[in-house]
């Protein structure tokens, strides 16, 4: 049963998370409906009515996926030097 305190039941799961990762055989097997996912949900991004050339479809969606990454990292980094300064300024 879950814990009641939110940290505990965090913790629990974390454990839960790691026995499980530790019993997985095929890591890539596993993870591979969430990649497919993510590969379809970046294709119907850039080409929602699916007109596009598959091979075009497939480097265009690549794109959308690596400028998605470099925009979580610059919002990272932003946050990052805005603390920083913060820190600096206290």
């Amino acid at each position: 049963m879950a814990h009641r305190d939110p940290k505990r039941r965090s913790e629990n799961a974390r454990i839960a998370a790691h026995w499980s990762w530790g019993d997985t055989k095929d890591r890539s097997a596993r993870t591979l409906p969430a990649r497919r996912a993510s590969a379809a949900r970046f294709e119907r991004l850039v080409d929602p009515d699916g007109v596009m050339d598959p091979a075009a479809r497939a480097a265009a969606a690549d794109s959308a996926r690596r400028a998605h990454l470099r925009q979580m990292a610059k919002k990272r980094w932003d946050a990052y030097r805005a603390e920083r300064a913060a820190k600096r300024a206290a």
